[in-house]
């Protein structure tokens, strides 16, 4: 298994593509469709489902477009899932860095916590709330990595001052869900670099 990280608009933010023999995940499509399709081309890769770690606007810019491309599946948290058409919600209406306001589509799927089987991936969905209501992380067990959103980055966490948004919850989310993984397991974040369980462990000033 691979995984291919695609930083994506004016907040740098992480899409992720998860591949096996060409089969591939989109995780968190945040702009700039085209960008996103010209690497899937090249690597040769198709796509079969859209998932969404939490459905704040630079996260899901470019959602509408690849869905549509590729004719395929998205999924978010069911607390998030008005989200996707309510600009005051995502934030597309509140920030200026969102060129215009972002509604898109409903989600055909809901995630839910435990072990979730697409094509021929197997990972575990927990659900790690405190930036969002509905954000959850993505557990690849036998790669031993986990992509995190925004609620674990490299020595920082998620912003907990937007709607919906709660420190101590995060807090929590991040100890339960993610700092009980080995050591070994890598974090792939949001926005910048990957990291690893030990290392936020140790170097983290938040933990």
């Amino acid at each position: 298994m691979d995984i291919e990280q695609l930083p994506l608009g004016p907040l740098g933010t992480n899409c992720y593509l998860v591949h096996h023999n060409h089969e591939t995940l989109i995780i968190d499509p945040g702009s700039e469709p085209d960008k996103l399709k010209r690497m899937i081309e090249r690597r040769g890769l198709s796509p079969i489902a859209i998932l969404l770690t939490h459905a704040h606007f630079d996260h899901i810019g470019a959602l509408e477009g690849v869905r549509g491309e590729y004719n395929i599946p998205v999924y978010v948290h069911e607390l998030e899932k008005d989200w996707l058409k309510d600009p005051k919600l995502n934030g597309s209406a509140l920030f200026p860095m969102a060129t215009s306001e972002i509604v898109v589509e409903e989600a055909n799927h809901y995630l839910q916590p435990g072990e979730l089987h697409i094509g021929s991936f197997q990972f575990e969905v927990v659900h790690t709330p405190g930036h969002s209501p509905g954000s959850v992380s993505l557990i690849f067990h036998d790669s031993e990595f986990v992509i995190a959103g925004d609620t674990l980055f490299q020595r920082g966490i998620g912003r907990t001052d937007l709607p919906g948004g709660d420190m101590d919850t995060l807090i929590t989310s991040i100890n339960n869900e993610l700092l009980s993984l080995r050591d070994s397991y890598t974090v792939y974040p949001g926005h910048g670099p990957a990291t690893t369980i030990e290392a936020e462990k140790v170097q983290n000033p938040f933990l």
